[in-house]
């Protein structure tokens, strides 16, 4: 049996994504789970095995049927974008970056929609470098949602079963709101939307291999609002989700405090997380594994994971070596879904 095809993204050029998939290239560890292709353009992924001398040898391709022969020390590379990338600076915020991390998301969204490859795995983009490119999305899941014309989606932060993390499928935390300002959060929030998310992320860690997810929401305020002293969103707006969740069969909890409720899950006592802004669940998450941490988008039709670091501007194109166990545990839990979305009917 074939290992799955999948699509890793470049991201922005001018950050740490081509040296992530140049070392993963070369390594053999990467194609003894999946038939890795890179999306993205082939002179920028040769700088980066020039700049890590790793001798990758990077082979064009203008299609998925082309890719054959998958081995250690090979990268497949298909480059459908459009942007002047081998211009854009490095480690800076660039337009022409933007757009090219741009073109090969949505060459790689086509691709998984066709069928042609099973999964793919996305390396940074930088946000700023989107919008200079008039690319008016403020990331790769509103993106991803667009094109898979999807109203229902997530962004899951999921840690790997540790020393740290005790559940047995690991931990997953979805988010109702996103990427807007804290000031915003308590008018986005609405039951259906909290019943959507922890529906989303019941779904998810039940094909991760949970056979009855334990779904924790978190309360927006203090002490779950201490029963309306410091806000009332917990009993007007939360609880009514969590109802709606119990009668649909979902086993959840909620509104709790949220700063013990990430104590609770990481020692085992719930499988998924439901935070109700994007800060609530990803400073926790990161200070509990940084360079493991995994995002998978909910809700797609297909399958999309990430690392949950950015462009790293900081060490990109330098010769500091790239920790690459971020994007590793992506694939990884690409490869996972991508089974398990065969196997469903």
């Amino acid at each position: 049996m074939k290992l799955p095809l999948i699509a890793l993204t470049m991201g922005d050029v001018s950050g740490i994504g081509p040296q992530l998939l140049d070392a993963l290239c070369s390594e053999a560890d990467l194609f003894q789970i999946c038939r890795p292709v890179v999306y993205g353009n082939a002179e920028i992924l040769s700088r980066a095995s020039e700049c890590s001398g790793s001798t990758l040898r990077v082979l064009s391709i203008d299609s998925i049927t082309d890719a054959t022969s998958f081995q250690p020390g090979t990268a497949f590379c298909l480059d459908r974008g459009k942007a002047d990338v081998l211009n854009a600076v490095p480690c800076q915020v660039d337009a022409r970056s933007g757009q090219g991390a741009h073109d090969y998301l949505v060459s790689a969204i086509e691709d998984c929609l066709s069928g042609q490859v099973d999964a793919m795995t996305t390396a940074p983009l930088n946000k700023e470098s989107l919008r200079l490119a008039g690319i008016e999305f403020p990331g790769h899941t509103e993106i991803l949602a667009e094109r898979c014309q999807v109203d229902d989606f997530g962004m899951m932060l999921y840690l790997p079963q540790s020393d740290v993390i005790k559940p047995a499928a690991g931990l997953g935390i979805v988010h109702a709101t996103l990427h807007t300002s804290i000031a915003r959060v308590p008018g986005l929030l609405n039951t259906q939307a909290i019943y959507e998310k922890t529906r989303l992320i019941s779904e998810l860690m039940h094909i991760m291999g949970v056979s009855n997810p334990r779904v924790a929401v978190c309360a927006l305020n203090p002490h779950a609002g201490e029963h309306g002293l410091f806000g009332d969103e917990e009993a007007r707006i939360i609880a009514p989700a969590v109802m709606q969740a119990k009668q649909s069969g979902i086993n959840a909890a909620g509104p709790l405090p949220a700063d013990t409720l990430i104590r609770r899950a990481v020692n085992g006592e719930f499988d998924a997380v439901v935070a109700m802004y994007h800060d609530q669940g990803h400073i926790p998450f990161k200070l509990l594994g940084f360079d493991q941490a995994v995002n998978i988008t909910l809700g797609l039709p297909i399958v999309r994971t990430s690392p949950s670091h950015g462009t790293a501007f900081d060490i990109a194109w330098t010769d500091t070596a790239p920790d690459t166990r971020g994007i590793r545990e992506a694939i990884k839990a690409a490869v996972k879904l991508a089974a398990q979305k065969k196997k469903s009917p």
